[in-house]
């Protein structure tokens, strides 16, 4: 449902900021957060707990938005001298997500650890995630500045919402239609490349998600990992993504970037086949490692590349669409995954979707990376 409702927000999110400029919609969104935090700090009732997953669902369409702020602040003059900028900005945004996917998971294990006679278990995680989220609206309102000019924003709210069809519907989205009306739509072959890197982040993140979904049964089941040893599993997978998106990844050069996904996505076949196969920690390890190293690259780079198509007042929307994509398949990859692993296996389960990475692999060797649009 989380992700459901994400993939319904992020478009919507993307095209009002378009209107509006970034500033005030992440603060909406950051509000969003606050009221769901604290509504699963008072919970004390599922119906309660889903509601709050309802409006943070809703307000994670400003992950886009982050996206698109970043994609604002790209300049042609850092292009020219050899760097990427965009790459660069979403690795480091990446190694921030990193450091959160490493300590989050042990600090809410802790404290959930800690609880005392009486206290229900996430109650302190709750509010910590609260306080967060509290600091996170004052940080935004005083230190960031509006990125969108006005002179590069569509004309009127109105406009934005009269794509709301196309911007709801999955056929929609995956043709990007949102983004193919009037004078700065995208030539023909752009956005051909643009159906390409969507149906392409689609399945890659359609089965990266599944893998993500069932290690921690597959850990549980055959190493008989504790609750500590999942946080820990968490730790060695964020601090390798953190190291690889703080080096390598953002010193990747403009015009590389889908060379360097390729690269990527053919290392996440062997690494789940040792994952799904793994009889002992260390092969799990060497499957965990290379893992890692693909998570750490693929997203920010087709972000960086999906990012150059379509003008500056389109980016909120384009790169909207993107997220809404990542979402759905966020959404439906564990439902198939989780089904295949039950019903056949670790073994089968990872193998299997080990081998339909292929298919982004092959849709990406068909694009023609290209001087990105300004």
């Amino acid at each position: 449902m989380f992700s459901i409702l994400q993939f319904f927000s992020s478009p919507l999110t993307g095209a009002v900021s378009d209107c509006l400029g970034r500033r005030p919609v992440i603060l909406m969104t950051a509000m969003g957060l606050i009221a769901s935090y604290a509504l699963w700090a008072a919970s004390r009732s599922f119906g309660v707990f889903l509601l709050s997953r309802m409006i943070g669902g809703i307000s994670k369409g400003n992950v886009s938005l982050c996206t698109a702020i970043i994609a604002d602040l790209s300049s042609p003059k850092a292009r020219s001298k050899g760097m990427c900028p965009f790459v660069s900005l979403q690795a480091m945004i990446g190694v921030a997500f990193s450091l959160g996917f490493t300590l989050g998971p042990m600090i809410g294990a802790y404290l959930a650890m800690e609880t005392e006679k009486g206290e229900v278990f996430y109650l302190r995680s709750a509010l910590l995630a609260l306080t967060f989220a509290a600091a996170d609206l004052i940080f935004i309102f005083f230190l960031l500045p509006e990125t969108l000019p006005k002179e590069k924003r569509v004309s009127s709210v109105t406009t934005g919402f009269q794509a709301a069809a196309d911007l709801l519907s999955p056929l929609a989205l995956f043709r990007f239609s949102a983004v193919t009306q009037g004078k700065e739509a995208p030539s023909d072959q752009n956005l051909q490349n643009l159906k390409i890197l969507g149906l392409a982040y689609f399945l890659y993140l359609f089965l990266f998600s599944g893998l993500e979904y069932t290690l921690s049964f597959l850990t549980h089941q055959r190493f008989q990992f504790s609750s500590m040893q999942q946080g820990k599993m968490f730790f060695f997978i964020g601090i390798t993504m953190a190291v690889i998106q703080g080096g390598y990844a953002r010193r990747i050069k403009p015009g590389n970037e889908i060379r360097a996904v390729k690269r990527a996505i053919l290392l996440l076949i062997p690494a789940f086949l040792l994952i799904g196969w793994a009889a002992n920690v260390t092969l799990l390890s060497a499957g965990l490692l290379l893992y890692s190293f693909a998570a750490a690259i693929v997203i920010p780079c087709l972000s960086a590349v999906v990012s150059g198509y379509g003008s500056a007042s389109q980016k909120g929307r384009v790169m909207g669409i993107l997220r809404s994509l990542g979402a759905l398949a966020r959404a439906l990859g564990p439902v198939l995954s989780a089904t295949v692993y039950w019903l056949a296996g670790a073994e089968s389960c990872f193998t299997i979707c080990g081998a339909f990475f292929l298919i982004p692999f092959i849709l990406l060797g068909s694009i023609k990376q290209q001087t990105k649009e300004e």
